[in-house]
């Protein structure tokens, strides 16, 4: 019956939808973020596990948004018939308005929000961890970079009251997880965050304001696919040559194919062998986690340009896995060393190239020869060295009941120096970030040989190459991003404008080569952020979502960028539901 409604629904011609805000005197409110789903969602076989039907083609549903202009007029080009609304805008109430047909021109009142708990609550979630430091300055980095890469800090639950024995209970989980945070810092946790949110709950007007809303938004859109569920991970995506996205869930060990111009998806499953157990190599990891799949853990992705198959990192398997978009095959390369495959890239001669985190090294598949290279890079001391040989037997020793997380953990994360992002500059070169070296490496792409570069900002994660071969890198605990020029060896560093200064976490960027635009997310601030490289100016676009924890950051030719939101667990997202996300800027050359 529900599928019939819907059908019938879906076969209403698409119309154009006018939405008008005001203020409560009648004024045009301009800058409301207006939020356009169908009244009915699409139905979805959801037989497997609660997850979409493998291989089936599933109708997919399309939530809109668009900012109204001066005369607090939203526009939406093509809805199906009814749907529902939300208008939200900084310091009034959201309105909710339910079976609107496209025919309509609703009129929306929003009133100004007067209860501070409210106006409070609706502040992203990197205005209240500013709020709250966790002992000295370098305390607070190393909590901000070790502590919030799953989730944002300040989120709701976070900052929901908790003992003293809730806290220690969830730092040791953290660690399990991953998180490398110094012993020290972890016995200040408690204490620190049970009275900085105490204190902010009293006193709410302590918290800052957040960056104002530009005006240029209102020549804006913001699509989104809901994707997963609240027990999904949505990690990485790819925008495809074929016109398609591809978007992994990483706790599911699923590659969602999504046709933006339909809504449409299928869902594959990644390919598991005999012997594969539940959490991979790393089964301690999430064992006490109420729900996943997580055989091999899809993490990135990467397109070859020569063939058009994707390559995937599984990081709970020495493996990479290869599909091919046309066929919808697998193809599974066993890796010879290495643990933790993580970033993966494609370079003009169609080698893979990928860095393997805990091991210390980076990899590369030869696809002309099937030839297997891997480069150890440097440790800081002769400790870290030893540490990184003994990775693979400590997991082995947790899978069988090591406390992993009451081993000692010093301010640089010493053992793990986390080779992360990965990407070449046009002249072939490789480079890479290391997360707790804070460093990059320069790997010659015919020698093969690494050079260390020491990396002027704490938390340097997602790299990405420009048109004119600089290296722009995220630092991830500083709020910024920083330049390199190998020409110079000069780094230039920009803080990202998010409100109070230095309080978000930007976990990845990508550059649009063609515009001279980088884009940077807001990993706390539930914001995408874009630099004119020429002007040094920024343009700050909101997500609809609160608590959208964004991971990465792809480009369409046209100039629209895709992300997702990739909280880990997706339940803290508001509303529990991930979406893939589509912000189309007002430079964009395609129809909205």
């Amino acid at each position: 019956m529900k599928r019939a409604l819907w059908l019938l629904m879906l076969a209403w011609p698409a119309q154009a939808l006018d939405v008008r805000v005001q203020r409560a005197d009648g004024q045009p409110l301009p800058l409301a973020m207006v939020t356009v789903t169908p009244q009915m969602p699409a139905p979805v076989d959801r037989r497997d596990n609660g997850y979409a039907q493998p291989g089936v083609r599933q109708a997919g549903d399309r939530w809109q948004t668009a900012f109204t202009d001066a005369q607090g007029v939203a526009h939406f080009a093509d809805l199906p018939a009814p749907v529902q609304l939300r208008v939200r805008r900084p310091g009034f109430a959201d309105q909710h308005l339910t079976g609107v047909a496209p025919s309509a021109t609703p009129t929306l009142v929003l009133a100004a929000e007067t209860d501070p708990q409210a106006l409070a609550a609706a502040k992203p979630a990197n205005v209240w961890a500013a709020a709250v430091p966790v002992g000295t300055a370098e305390q607070t980095a190393q909590f901000r970079m070790q502590c919030g890469f799953c989730h944002q800090q300040g989120a709701p639950f976070i900052r929901a009251p908790h003992t003293a024995a809730q806290w220690q209970a969830t730092t040791r989980r953290m660690v399990g997880y991953g998180a490398r945070l110094a012993s020290a810092v972890q016995a200040l946790l408690p204490d620190a965050l049970i009275a900085g949110y105490a204190a902010l709950a009293a006193h709410p007007e302590r918290l800052a304001a957040p960056l104002p809303w530009q005006d240029a938004l209102a020549t804006a859109h913001i699509d989104e696919w809901p994707l997963g569920d609240a027990m999904s991970q949505m990690h990485d995506m790819l925008v495809h040559p074929n016109g398609l996205v591809y978007l992994g869930d990483n706790l599911q060990d699923r590659l969602y194919e999504l046709d933006p111009r339909t809504g449409q998806f299928t869902v594959y499953k990644l390919p598991r062998e005999r012997d594969d157990t539940l959490g991979g190599l790393f089964a301690a990891r999430l064992a006490t986690f109420p729900k996943h799949d997580s055989y091999l853990a899809l993490h990135s992705l990467a397109v070859s340009a020569k063939d058009g198959h994707v390559f995937l990192t599984p990081s709970v398997q020495r493996r990479l896995v290869e599909f091919d978009p046309r066929t919808k095959a697998f193809t599974v390369h066993h890796l010879q060393d290495g643990l933790y495959p993580h970033t993966v890239r494609v370079d003009a001669q169609d080698r893979v190239w990928f860095t393997l985190a805990l091991s210390n090294q980076v990899g590369m598949l030869d696809r002309a020869t099937g030839a297997q290279h891997f480069i150890d890079l440097p440790t800081r001391s002769l400790g870290e060295a030893f540490t990184v040989r003994l990775v693979p037997l400590l997991f082995k020793l947790a899978t069988l009941g090591l406390p992993l997380a009451a081993l000692p953990i010093d301010a640089q994360a010493s053992g793990t120096p986390l080779p992360y992002g990965i990407d070449f500059t046009p002249d072939g070169v490789v480079w890479v970030a290391r997360l707790h070296a804070n460093d990059l490496v320069r790997i010659d792409p015919v020698s093969l040989a690494p050079t260390c570069i020491a990396f002027p900002a704490l938390g340097p994660r997602r790299l990405r190459s420009d048109a004119a071969g600089n290296v722009w890198i995220t630092a991830f605990a500083a709020s910024a991003i920083l330049r390199y020029t190998p020409a110079t060896g000069a780094f230039t560093r920009y803080d990202l404008p998010t409100l109070p200064a230095g309080s978000d976490t930007p976990y990845a960027l990508n550059v649009d080569r063609r515009r001279g635009i980088v884009w940077v997310t807001g990993t706390a601030s539930d914001t995408l952020n874009a630099l004119d490289i020429a002007t040094g100016s920024w343009s700050v676009f909101p997500l609809p979502q609160r608590m959208s924890f964004t991971r990465d950051i792809d480009i369409t030719p046209s100039g629209a960028v895709f992300t997702a939101n990739g909280a880990f667990p997706a339940w803290q997202i508001e509303g529990g539901q991930p979406t893939l996300i589509r912000v189309t800027p007002p430079w964009a050359e395609e129809p909205r």
